[in-house]
Formats: C-alpha cells, sequence, structure tokens
C-alpha cells in the first residue's frame, strides 16, 4: 500500500464521511471536509485538528476546483433529495471537470446496490449485471459511468465502493433508526415493511477502515469493489434484540407497499419510497469476497453488538418516557 497524501471528503457532513473521518484521524492523516454548510462541517468536524473546513458549490465546476486544490484523493459522499436523484449524474459531470482541474490523483466514490436493479441470485459478486428498472438505479448507473469513464483520463484514477443498507450509532437516515429510538423511549416504531425478509446492513463505522486502506491500494482503480454487511437478518429480529435490551417487547407500525401509495398522497419522500420498495421483499446481498482477497480481512461488526450500541445511542439522545 502507498503512503497518502491530503484527502478530501466532499459531502462530508453525513454519517459515512464521519466514519471515514475518523478513520483518517486515526491513522494520523490530515483531511479536508467540504460541504456547502460551514456550520454544518463545523459542528462535525471543528473539535479534530486533523480537518480542514472548507464549502463549495458543487453545481459549479470552478468552485469545485477550488474545493480540491492540494488534495491527492476525493472521496464522493454528495447526496441529494430523494425525489432529485436527476441530479446525481450532473453534479458528477462538474466535479469530475473540476477535480481534474485541480489535478486531483484519485476519486473514490461511495455507492449504492441499486444500479444492479433485481438481483438475479444472491449473494452477488461485482460481475452482477447492471440492469437497474427504476429511475433511481438508472441515475445511479448514469452516476457511476461517469466516473469509471473517468478513469486513466489527465491522471485520475477513480473506483467506485457499492455498500448495502447502512445503520449505526445516531444514523437517523437508516431504515432502523426508528426502531432503535422507538426500543429506547417506548413508543411505536415505523418500519417499511415487509419485516421478515432477510436483508443485509453495514454498520457505518465499518466503513472507514476500509476506505482508508482501499484508498492507497493501487490495484483497487479502474473498477467498482463490494462491502457487505455482517451476514443477513430481519428488521423484526433487529427490533426485538433492540427492545430486549430495553426489557420490553416491540410495538411497530408496519408501512408495506400499499400503504406508501397512501401516504405519498400527502408526503413526497413516502411516494418515492415506493419505487424502491422492491429491494424490501427482493433484497441484493452483496459478495464482498473480492475485496478481501485485494485488501485483507474486512472488519464487520455483529449485529449483536451493532444493535446494542444503536440502541445504548438512542437511550442517551432521545428523551424516554414512561411504558403506558
Amino acid at each position: 500500500m502507498q503512503a497518502m497524501g491530503k484527502v478530501g471528503l466532499f459531502g462530508a457532513a453525513g454519517a459515512a464521511g464521519q466514519s471515514i473521518a475518523a478513520a483518517l484521524g486515526v491513522a494520523g492523516c490530515d483531511y479536508r471536509v467540504v460541504g456547502r454548510s460551514r456550520e454544518a462541517l463545523q459542528r462535525t468536524f471543528g473539535d479534530d485538528p486533523h480537518a480542514e473546513i472548507v464549502t463549495w458549490n458543487p453545481d459549479d465546476p470552478a468552485s469545485v476546483c477550488a474545493a480540491a486544490a492540494g488534495l491527492q484523493t476525493v472521496i464522493y459522499l454528495v447526496g441529494v433529495p430523494y425525489h432529485q436523484f436527476a441530479q446525481h449524474p450532473p453534479l458528477m459531470e462538474k466535479t469530475l471537470a473540476g477535480v481534474t482541474a485541480a489535478g486531483v490523483e484519485r476519486l473514490i466514490l461511495i455507492g449504492t446496490v441499486y444500479p444492479y436493479g433485481r438481483a438475479r441470485g444472491n449473494p452477488i459478486r461485482e460481475d452482477h449485471p447492471r440492469e437497474p428498472h427504476t429511475f433511481k438505479g438508472r441515475m445511479r448507473l448514469e452516476q457511476e459511468k461517469r466516473v469509471l469513464a473517468a478513469h486513466g483520463h489527465k491522471g485520475l484514477q477513480t473506483l467506485v465502493l457499492r455498500l448495502p443498507d447502512f445503520y449505526g450509532p445516531g444514523v437517523e437516515r437508516s431504515l432502523l433508526h426508528g426502531v432503535f429510538v422507538g426500543a429506547a423511549t417506548a413508543r411505536r416504531a415505523q418500519v417499511l415493511g415487509p419485516i421478515d425478509v432477510p436483508h443485509e446492513f453495514i454498520y457505518l463505522p465499518d466503513l472507514g477502515p476500509v476506505v482508508e486502506r482501499l484508498m492507497r491500494t493501487p490495484e483497487a482503480y479502474g473498477r467498482w469493489w463490494h462491502l457487505a454487511g455482517a451476514g443477513t437478518i430481519t428488521q423484526r429480529e433487529v427490533a426485538r434484540e433492540a427492545h430486549a435490551l430495553a426489557g420490553r417487547k416491540p410495538k411497530l407500525m408496519v408501512a408495506g407497499k400499499g400503504m406508501l401509495r397512501v401516504l405519498g398522497l400527502f408526503n413526497p419522500l413516502m411516494r418515492e419510497l415506493v419505487e424502491m420498495n422492491y429491494l424490501m421483499t427482493e433484497p441484493v446481498v452483496l459478495d464482498d469476497t473480492a475485496l478481501a482477497n485485494l485488501i485483507g480481512p474486512l472488519g464487520k461488526t455483529s449485529y449483536q453488538e451493532g444493535i446494542r450500541r444503536c440502541f445504548e445511542a438512542a437511550r442517551e439522545t432521545v428523551p424516554a418516557r414512561g411504558v403506558n
């Protein structure tokens, strides 16, 4: 593995960015966090002496170039609202133009399973066809195509790291977050159904150390890789384990595809979830053997331990109420 120059986390304020930043800090690496809001970045990274805070406008290649100046590696974590996935390809186009102009050597996109569409059989390897049948899958695929097409252009090396659904302490955008809050507060948890289908989740704090090793591995670039979770588990099993830690039984409100359609009449986010509900009935499970063969053993937190940490985090941060 090679030594690293300075790393930039574009779209750093989310949970994935925080996981990678933590791993870089442990490794003693200086890094730059880039986002639209200085206040949000300062709140999250202001106490880390390794972190440099920079704001940008991702719609402006000149702003991207300024944010990337002096960086060797850019890790792209930029999210868009769920109903604005059409932004993904053009934002990536502008980012690639900006980082290339800045002389960045490496770019890593943290991706999803969306570009695969329906799995032909689980677990799937990297050679599974990319045949998205959803709009969001097609937009993510177009984003990936731009990243991989840029590999070898003006000295830039690129790769894509695909993740399944994720969870972690305080990770509010996880499918499982409401379960932990419900367990900690004795409130009824709202979950997306069906909840008895085995599903794969990555414990997000496990991401950072893998990315830190991957970015220093020259052989990794020019293709995509999988990082899987610690096996599969059902949402009902997660709920049982989390509520058992609180000494009570789960109280769940399950929203299936039909309910999502109804809720979508009033809530744009619920309307957007309908399209991707196939992942709840036909999950995509990843095989990350190739990544392990490349960089060595992948540290994975067990579901039992991850659930315990998430429950404890929810109990510390969310005010509880008495059980009726």
